[in-house]
């Protein structure tokens, strides 16, 4: 066993990180920024070590920082959590080579699947089912790019093999501006991911956001724990997530799972990992791999028992996956709301100090948070300071108890996003299950 790990990371992730390796008795050293250091997860780890200032770029993305915390500390392993630089290629290569584990997947499966070119040719090798586009990298020839247009037909869009979070995209509704997309893409991606390499997909227009949740050790051993359903987004922002996801067949989730599994073991995956879909007219087209734990990984964990990020450490540790498919059961439905220190109407941020904070309780509910009375929430870093989720026997029971933990939940001294959530759990659309990715955005008038 891994007998101590750096949680490299901050925030709600970073505590459940922690509270994994107390379970596995394993010691547990928090790095923080200079505006952290009344995280709850540094308050509660046998060491803590500041690595900087509150901007980013010289803390938590300071990869000389990180490792230096973890030489002195005598760290044996680093958790990345995810954001920051937990799918930096280059940070796991320089964990490694300076003797620590990275838990995670290995360096070069992290460029791999993270340039999104390399990964469509590679889950085209394994079968895994993929949106029609250029398969490749746009290059200068103007009028093959034009016939690839005509090919894959109209609307497209065109995305930086570099890019992320729903940055580095067009969308292209004609042959006419077709090229100028490519070139203020191409001048987008270079600026933003340093790589102007783009391609072409075929855009659909209403599709669904499935993922499926993948777990892999390095002796070839992979299985799936199903399907989330991730459509409530707003500017490629996930909102609200559930699993399983509705409508979703149990052929479906076989043949879609299985073929994510025989895709791991091509490519020697190692970890946690998510496969991320659009499904459109019981269609599955895969648009990217997330290498890392996802933010809405505990609607998996509720329903199917596992606990995903202790799994990712004794991967790392080098152990054997401790299940295999025939294992792996969904009992239920589980449902995660995002909770945002943000106005629910204007989405401006709203940081600040919590005057009082209150859990929701009862049965099935769960809640991912660092804030707590008194803690006051920094300017610098993403909005997000909790995850609410709820577990149900099936899908009404799970959206009637998450509306009664919204009522229950009390953050004040700050705006957040809870009255969005309340009205998200009681619009009719929502409840009937199914909505595509732009419902939202639609529904707020964006």
């Amino acid at each position: 066993m891994i007998e101590k790990v750096l949680i490299a990371n901050r925030g709600e992730i970073a505590l459940r990180i922690l509270r994994a390796c107390r379970e596995l008795g394993t010691k547990t050293v928090a790095v923080h920024s200079e505006a952290d250091r009344e995280l709850k997860h540094v308050l509660l780890a046998d060491e803590s070590v500041c690595i900087g200032p509150a901007q980013s770029r010289d803390s938590y993305l300071h990869t000389p920082a990180i490792i230096s915390a973890a030489e002195v500390t005598d760290t044996v392993a680093i958790h990345p959590g995810y954001g920051f630089l937990s799918e930096n290629a280059d940070f796991a290569e320089r964990v490694e080579r300076s003797g620590f584990i990275f838990i995670g997947p290995k360096p070069e499966t992290i460029r791999l699947m993270g340039d999104k070119v390399s990964a469509i040719k590679a889950m085209q090798q394994s079968g895994v089912p993929c949106v029609p586009g250029s398969d490749g990298p746009l290059d200068d020839n103007k009028k093959r790019t034009l016939e690839l247009g005509r090919e894959i037909g109209y609307p497209v869009i065109i995305k930086a093999a570099g890019g992320g979070g729903g940055r580095g995209m067009r969308v292209v509704h004609s042959e006419a501006t077709l090229l100028n997309a490519i070139s203020l893409t191409q001048a987008e991606a270079a600026a933003a991911f340093d790589n102007a390499t783009v391609y072409m997909e075929k855009y659909l227009e209403n599709p669904r956001h499935i993922e499926f949740q993948l777990l892999a050790d390095q002796y070839g051993n992979a299985i799936h724990l199903g399907e989330r359903d991730c459509s409530m987004q707003r500017r490629h922002q996930k909102v609200l997530e559930e699993a399983p996801a509705p409508e979703i067949t149990d052929a479906q989730r076989h043949e879609i799972g299985e073929r994510c599994v025989e895709a791991c073991r091509s490519i020697g995956y190692r970890g946690a990992g998510t496969f991320e879909f659009l499904f459109q007219d019981g269609r599955f087209y895969f648009i990217e791999m997330n290498t890392r734990v996802q933010v809405e990984h505990p609607v998996t964990e509720m329903v199917t028992g596992i606990d995903i990020v202790k799994e990712q450490i004794l991967v790392a540790a080098g152990e054997k996956l401790r299940y295999r498919q025939e294992d792996i059961a969904m009992h239920g439905h589980a449902i995660e709301c995002r909770i945002n220190a943000e106005n629910s109407e204007t989405f401006i941020p709203s940081p600040g100090q919590i005057r009082e904070f209150h859990a929701p309780g009862g049965p099935g509910i769960r809640m991912e948070t660092h804030i707590y009375s008194g803690y006051r929430v920094p300017p610098y870093y993403d909005s997000m300071i909790g995850k609410l989720i709820a577990h149900g026997e099936n899908r009404s029971a799970a959206i009637s108890r998450m509306r009664n933990a919204l009522r229950e939940t009390v953050i004040e001294g700050i705006d957040t996003n809870i009255d969005l959530q309340r009205q998200l759990l009681l619009d009719a659309t929502f409840q009937a299950g199914g909505a595509n990715i732009h419902y939202l955005e639609k529904k707020l008038g964006m």
